[in-house]
């Protein structure tokens, strides 16, 4: 059965990875072999052979320039996805928690309803939303700012924070709190000592799971930002449009650069993901 099991495993990793080993080879092709019509994916000194070419780093050297089509380079909208993400993911784990914890250890009124309320925050397709949200942000005149997309996509992962951080913190035993609050402690001292502490695999698991929303959404970043503020998602869409081509080279390594943080955060926080999947399975 091992064997098999290796087999089955290799073969998976080879269709997912073959995607990503497409864009490698694109990244670092000249843009006459990446449009050619003949498939060319054998790396050589020479591209004088039917399916070799030359390997050339032209692609990841221009993202530090405005191609044409772009008032900034690859960077500047990569700057500004880092803001959004990382601020927004913050903002939904900080609330996500403070929320999950009041509907885990208090007495709330309609506590269920309120729940499924928050969760079906998510049941809506966004352009069934955007056009009444454009327009309140016409309104407020936020529609073209970093604010504006970290509130949204803070209040886009809320539902989706709360639900996950609450299981995790109703597997924390109520007898720590006793004892604290007959020690003396406050429900905010025994927050950030004692629940703070012991969710940190939760807030790592949703952490990874709001950036990754947040990092790759689209339809809202398109629909409310075209002159500041504008994503990488947005800037490679706007890339089609350009006059010259479509630079695929650039865009292999634009999309190489861009995913790389996601897979750095998800490689230090993999301890934590291992177990907030499986926390909870085993009853004490």
């Amino acid at each position: 059965m091992k064997p098999l099991r290796f087999v089955f495993i290799a073969c998976y990793l080879t269709l997912a990875m073959l995607p990503l080993l497409w864009l490698g080879l694109t990244s670092v092709k000249p843009r006459s072999d990446a449009v050619s019509t003949q498939p060319r994916f054998v790396p050589a000194l020479s591209a004088s052979e039917d399916a070799s070419f030359a390997v050339t780093g032209e692609a990841y050297a221009t993202l530090s320039v405005p191609l044409t089509g772009s008032n900034q380079s690859f960077y500047a909208y990569l700057l500004d996805s880092a803001i959004v993400g990382l601020l927004s993911t913050a903002a939904a784990i900080a609330l996500g928690t403070a929320c999950a914890y009041g509907f885990s250890r208090f007495r709330i009124a309609g506590a269920n309803d309120w729940l499924f309320f928050i969760l079906s925050t998510r049941f809506l397709p966004p352009l069934a939303v955007v056009a009444p949200i454009l327009l309140m942000y016409r309104q407020l005149e936020i529609q073209n700012t970093h604010a504006g997309l970290i509130l949204l996509y803070t209040a886009f992962n809320l539902s989706l924070a709360v639900w996950l951080m609450k299981g995790f913190i109703d597997e924390i035993p109520k007898a720590y709190e006793e004892a604290a609050l007959v020690d003396g402690y406050t429900h905010l001292h025994i927050f950030r000592v004692i629940i703070l502490t012991r969710v940190r695999t939760g807030m790592a698991v949703t952490g990874v799971f709001c950036l990754i929303s947040a990092w790759n959404e689209y339809a809202f970043a398109l629909t409310l930002n075209n002159a500041h503020a504008v994503t990488v998602p947005v800037y490679f869409a706007g890339l089609q449009g350009n006059i010259q081509g479509v630079p695929w080279p650039q865009i292999a390594a634009g999309v190489l650069v861009f995913v790389t943080p996601i897979v750095i955060f998800t490689v230090l926080v993999r301890r934590h993901l291992l177990r907030g999947v499986t926390f909870g399975t085993i009853k004490q």
